[in-house]
């Protein structure tokens, strides 16, 4: 009888090993099914002596397991971390080498945050649920193959997915949403991680784990910030900026062709800043890079409210010709009576560059501290024969443009700086200021250097000559860039090109100060570090690093998504735009601002006051009826119109008899004259004397008006 007690309580105690053991995670979700390796077989619990073999990474013959990823550490001491009491590898086998020949080419990376992920992933193969981590995915749909990855948990899957994209190109086809689905859980039943699962610390982390801010100041010493959602919803930012005017006010720019306003508490205001999508020609596939590319602000916006644009358009004279379309630059003038819209029938174009293709557009336009506009385009993957078919309408592609808009020259919207390098070249457009760029993503000048009056301008270029790989630029006159060589090389991050940001010059993060953030398209954030940044450098004198995000729950929110581009805000603080989708149609762009957790959001020292945005009360401004007022304030008349402030009419010939000109080539005449230049003489009648004699009063009276308005002015 007491044989038979043991027998039944030694069966109860292995169902209850084998069935209680299935809970995992923090839910306490129980497993539909007991307990299996991933051929069906129970898992066993490992003795002192198995364990110390797993742990040593040995076969029989004591060679050592290590792994390829370069997440650091074998596998099998990464696994027996992952499952220490119950295991499905083999007791003198490490965990490497139980995985299939295909999973190691796939799971090879030489980025340590992605690889140790991997070599988490690969342990999956020893969970004790390894069969309905596996075998739960869709197989009937791929019966002649077996999955390469286990059924992930949701936040595990879009982790994995945006750390490892740009560094396993090849798993990862679909985006972030139709990966999941697929790999993803669907219902309540297990998913990997099937452990409570601890995020490794270090300055190589790309994700801070699920600690409060207190815990991230006390354990995160190095590079661990936050990206803060600002806003959601939006289609395709490309860029945001701010005017400088002491508003506060962000701007920011959706490629379809409009530009949104966050007021100062960053609230979106319902109508747009601008709207000219009917002019805008954009793209919707991806790496097409039509659409509206840019904006930027005059310095001494908050007076003459001149704004500046560049976008892509294919229409009136250029509809015909060899090339795909034209990249416009234009001039637009904020309301006299609305701050927060621009007057679109104040647009003076100031130049027009015909493309044959897509691709290497760039198009961003920036002032320098001299208060020069700066033009950088891309070389549209143009060749030498595209040229000669265009008949050299493409002679600044590839090039830096700078100009000088702060003219009074009328007939022309810009005039050329003596000092271009070309000012005098017979050879090379005047405008050019410097040359052979590739692929330009974004441009910044380095505020702090402004502020000192010197010029530092750095730009992202993704390399011609391998399209994984692309470089950083410090932009100085009358270089050529095909041979000159960078400030630092970038290396292959998946075939993504480079997305530059900005030298970060703001209050609220004191370490991050005097760093360069940038990131790639595939939505990897990094920074450049050296210790000055006013002098000329090399490549050995910077230092890249990954930029450490934390998670939603640390955060509040994490960085998602495709980078689109970068912003800075009044106070120097950076901004970052990125998308789920690459479609243009789409509404799942977001803004996010960049937070040190270390520090308040708003330090006192930071905080500055909200000026609000004043309406133009310049002279030209509201006394140029018939024309347009150039950047520094003289009144340019449109055809018809003549003095100060275009206020005359002008009449050709001029009005005869007394005749007095009302509007470009009419004339009002005096009684007893008709005609176009009041030329015909006519006697009135008796009972038109009366009437003929207040006309000529009110003649006499205009004209009077008129020649004192001209003395006034």
């Amino acid at each position: 009888m007491k044989h038979l007690q043991f027998v039944l309580v030694l069966a109860i105690a292995v169902n209850v090993w084998e069935c209680g053991d299935a809970k995992f995670g923090e839910r306490g979700e129980i497993s539909p099914r007991r307990r299996r390796c991933y051929d069906g077989s129970l898992p066993k619990r490992l003795k002192k002596r198995e364990r110390k073999v797993l742990l040593d990474g040995t076969s029989g013959g004591g060679s050592s397991s290590t792994s390829s990823s370069g997440g650091g550490g074998g596998g099998g001491e990464v696994c027996h971390r992952l499952y220490p009491r119950v295991s499905c590898c083999p007791t003198r086998r490490a965990a490497y080498q139980i995985l299939h020949s295909r999973d190691a080419r796939i799971f090879s990376t030489n980025n340590t945050e992605c690889g140790r992920l991997l070599e988490e992933i690969k342990c999956a193969r020893c969970s004790p649920n390894a069969q309905v981590l596996f075998h739960s995915l869709d197989m009937d749909k791929m019966p002649h193959r077996e999955p390469d990855l286990p059924r992930l948990c949701q936040d595990f899957c879009r982790e994995f997915y945006y750390t490892c994209r740009g560094h396993i190109p090849e798993l990862f086809q679909a985006d972030v949403d139709e990966f999941c689905q697929y790999y993803g859980r669907r219902d309540s039943s297990l998913c990997f991680p099937d452990f409570q699962r601890k995020q490794p610390q270090g300055q190589d982390s790309n994700y801070l784990g699920d600690e409060t801010i207190e815990d991230i100041s006390r354990k995160h010493k190095h590079n661990c910030y936050c990206a803060h959602e600002v806003l959601s919803g939006l289609r395709q930012p490309v860029a945001v900026l701010h005017c400088g005017d002491g508003s506060q006010r962000l701007f920011v720019l959706e490629r379809e062709g409009t530009v949104r306003i966050l007021n100062h508490d960053l609230e979106l205001i319902k109508e747009p800043f601008l709207d000219i999508h009917k002019l805008v020609q954009s793209g919707l596939k991806g790496g097409d890079e039509r659409g509206l590319l840019s904006l930027a602000f005059h310095p001494n916006y908050k007076k003459n409210g001149k704004l500046y644009v560049s976008y892509t358009t294919n229409q009136e004279r250029w509809a015909i010709g060899p090339h795909d379309h034209i990249l416009r630059v234009v001039e637009y003038t904020v309301s006299r009576k609305n701050p927060n819209q621009v007057d679109t029938r104040t647009v003076r174009v100031l130049m027009e560059v015909a493309e044959l293709h897509r691709k290497h557009l760039g198009g961003q336009l920036l002032f320098s501290p001299d208060g020069l506009l700066h033009i950088i385009l891309g070389d549209g993957m143009i060749t030498l024969d595209d040229m000669e078919e265009m008949d050299g309408l493409s002679d600044f592609t590839g090039s830096v443009l700078r100009v000088d808009v702060d003219t009074d020259c009328c007939t022309s919207p810009y005039s050329i700086p003596r000092n271009n390098p070309y000012f005098n070249s017979t050879n090379q457009p005047p405008e050019i200021f410097a040359h052979g760029l590739h692929d330009p993503g974004r441009c910044a000048v380095d505020r702090l250097q402004m502020e000192n009056g010197s010029l530092l301008i750095l730009c992202t270029d993704a390399s011609g000559k391998n399209a994984t790989s692309g470089r950083i630029l410090e932009i100085t006159k009358g270089k050529d860039y095909e041979n000159e060589p960078s400030v630092y090389d970038l290396h292959s991050s998946g075939g993504a090109p480079p997305v530059g940001g900005f030298i970060y010059r703001g209050c609220q993060s004191r370490r991050l100060y005097g760093s360069y953030v940038f990131g790639d398209k595939n939505g990897n954030l990094r920074i450049l570090q050296k210790s000055t940044l006013s002098t000329s450098a090399t490549g050995e004198q910077w230092q890249e690093k990954a930029l450490c995000l934390g998670s939603a729950g640390s955060c509040g929110s994490m960085l998602m998504g495709h980078i689109l581009g970068f912003g800075e805000d009044e106070q120097g603080e950076v901004y970052i735009l990125a998308s789920s989708k690459s479609l243009a149609q789409s509404h799942s762009g977001k803004l996010y601002k960049l937070m040190d957790p270390k520090r308040p959001h708003a330090p006192k020292e930071c905080q500055r006051p909200v000026e609000p945005p004043e309406l133009l009360m310049t002279a030209c401004s509201r006394h140029c009826k018939n024309g347009h007022c150039t950047p520094t304030g003289k009144c340019c008349c449109s055809p018809g119109w003549e003095g100060l402030f275009c206020r005359v009419a002008k009449c050709e010939p001029v009005c005869r008899n007394g005749g007095v000109c009302m509007e470009p080539n009419k004339c009002l005449c005096k009684s007893g004259y008709s005609g176009t230049q009041c030329e015909k003489s006519e006697r009135g009648m008796p009972n038109d004397q009366e009437k003929d004699g207040i006309l000529d009063h009110i003649i006499d009276m205009t004209s009077y008006l008129l020649d004192l308005t001209s003395y006034i002015v």
